[in-house]
């Protein structure tokens, strides 16, 4: 007789996973940082309202591949987050995983080694490791969330996170989003549809039945409260959409709507054709419109590292350069934060 799982699923059973609740004990957490972490969602929060004045800047790596460059990385962000914290509130890219089109490497928490030995296990760890180290230096931490079953192990760790083009007319994960204490932004589809955006955040702000894993890592039922602070990222699609006609269509949708009209642009992607130098001149275009239609935008998004560029994924790998899309060097982070901070 066959067994069960052989009538479900098609492939090989690679292993099980440490608990949630096991990870949490391992790679704790202390109430201080806890308390901290509150502190930064509010102050997200209240940029995403309008409350608070400052630019909102998401910053860093497209994807974690190596959690020593990322800890060198957010250690030279911490600077410039002192440096300019009057004018903007940096928070810093932490993605541990990478939705795909059609294939490639899916982030450091599916295959750590980059070798297609999916030790899933370690890339938990990984990934906690690398925000506890983050958020215990008081830097902000930003990821997307993609596979809802290990959202769970790192998500007490994040800021404010981010509901990919792939996957915003998901209803698995608009039900996601609508559990999670940070603040999450929703991007435009690949093809540059707003409309989809706009009802993830809509859908997300109401209650749903998710579910979810457990401390224990059994299947639980949890009632959503709902997530009020869900937003529009505008990422591009087939042609930019960072000017001031999309802004203020995507503005007019939202108003409608009757949902928070204050959005995020991300200057990497459909609005940089993927080049990433080209951050740099939309970054401040965004800048110089966010002038001309005041309220509107919240804040920016950059892909940058330690080098600029990417590689492939392949050994020896170059110390500090991105394995997925490329990105800005940080030189030329530290020059375009130092020319935002002087627009604004």
């Amino acid at each position: 007789m066959q067994s069960a799982s052989k009538l479900i699923y098609r492939g090989k059973l690679l292993g099980s996973l440490p608990t949630v609740g096991e990870i949490h004990k391992e790679i704790a957490v202390s109430e201080e940082t806890v308390t901290w972490i509150s502190l930064q969602r509010d102050i997200i929060a209240n940029i995403l309202l309008g409350k608070d004045p400052r630019l909102l800047v998401i910053v860093g790596p497209c994807s974690i591949h190596d959690v020593q460059a990322a800890v060198d990385y957010a250690k030279r962000l911490f600077v410039l987050q002192n440096k300019y914290l009057s004018k903007m509130y940096i928070v810093m890219r932490t993605y541990f995983e990478k939705p795909r089109t059609r294939k490639g490497w899916k982030g450091i928490m599916h295959d750590p080694d980059l070798n297609g030995s999916y030790d899933v296990e370690k890339g938990i760890r990984y990934a906690r490791q690398c925000l506890s180290s983050i958020t215990t230096m008081r830097v902000a931490t930003a990821t997307e969330f993609l596979d809802p079953f290990l959202t769970p192990y790192i998500a007490d760790l994040i800021c404010w996170g981010a509901i990919g083009a792939r996957t915003t007319e998901s209803q698995t994960h608009r039900q996601l989003a609508s559990g999670l204490h940070c603040p999450v932004g929703f991007k435009n589809s690949t093809d540059g549809n707003i409309n989809l955006a706009i009802d993830a955040i809509i859908a997300a702000r109401e209650q749903h039945i998710v579910y979810m894993t457990s401390l224990t890592n059994s299947i639980s039922t949890l009632l959503t409260d709902g997530n009020p602070h869900g937003h529009l990222i505008l990422r591009g699609g087939r042609e930019p959409n960072y000017g001031l006609s999309d802004i203020t269509k995507a503005v007019k949708l939202m108003h409608d709507e009757g949902i928070n009209h204050r959005l995020i642009i991300d200057c990497s992607h459909g609005n940089s054709g993927k080049v990433a130098k080209r951050q740099i001149s939309v970054a401040r275009q965004v800048i110089d419109n966010r002038k001309k239609i005041p309220g509107y935008v919240a804040g920016i998004m950059v892909e940058s590292f330690l080098q600029d560029g990417k590689q492939s994924d392949s050994f020896p790998l170059e110390y500090g350069q991105s394995v997925t899309d490329e990105c800005i060097s940080w030189q030329q982070t530290e020059q375009l934060l130092s020319t935002l901070a002087a627009q604004l």
